[in-house]
């Protein structure tokens, strides 16, 4: 369940907030509100405007000082002024009461998963440069680790850059001598057996069953392609 913060001074509309969003907290008191907000962790603060204590502008703009957190600023005020000033202070929206709630979840749903989205990549990024997934496969490429379901899986060096180089081209078909080309950086009148020959010894690492294989599947006539 995602942690929501409501603060709005009237406690009805609260209440109908909470109960559609499944909302985690109420406050109806600016002051209280925005103490709460800066102490405590949430997805996503829906905030009033008209507040006893603290009006919601001061509230937002303390809030975007110290945390990223989605905020939807609502108030029964139509003029845009009030709206600019909002979003300009930080809001990454602006509801007008009043409101569907149907058209409040949507946009609470939507800011919480661009927000999580945005920022799981940024902090997956940082600490674990670039990370390849697929099914139950995970390959922090940076790293040169390579996971099964959580469980590490030992790759000789030529086995995981074979890997990587198909994970990075998901759907695409390589023949035998571009893969021998792109992977072992030699002449494609080489041995390109080898890489028929890695390709058996991936699967029996990667596959649940490698006589069927479901990440790297054989193109007849082609080559081999990586699961999009």
């Amino acid at each position: 369940m995602k942690r929501i913060l409501i603060i709005e001074d009237n406690i009805e509309i609260a209440k109908l907030e909470r109960d559609f969003l499944e909302a985690s907290a109420i406050e109806t008191d600016g002051t209280k509100g925005l103490e709460r907000a800066l102490q405590e962790d949430f997805d996503l603060i829906l905030l009033d405007i008209m507040l006893p204590g603290i009006d919601g502008f001061h509230i937002c703009r303390r809030i975007r000082e110290e945390k990223e957190v989605p905020i939807l600023m609502v108030s029964a005020k139509r003029e845009d002024m009030d709206k600019i000033r909002g979003l300009g202070l930080g809001a990454d929206d602006y509801i007008i009461k009043p409101f569907s709630p149907t058209e409040l979840v949507a946009r609470v749903k939507a800011h919480i998963t661009r927000y999580e989205r945005l920022t799981g990549k940024a902090q997956q990024k940082a600490a674990d440069g670039e990370v390849l997934r697929s099914g139950d496969l995970e390959i922090y490429v940076d790293k040169h680790r390579f996971y099964v379901k959580g469980q590490e899986i030992s790759l000789t060096n030529r086995e995981f850059e074979l890997l990587v180089f198909l994970a990075k081209h998901p759907g695409l078909v390589f023949s035998r001598d571009r893969l021998f080309e792109r992977v072992w950086g030699l002449d494609a009148e080489g041995d390109t057996a080898t890489v028929m020959v890695h390709i058996n010894r991936i699967r029996e690492k990667i596959e649940p069953d490698p006589a069927k294989p479901i990440y790297i599947e054989t193109v007849w006539g082609a080559g081999y392609r990586f699961k999009e």
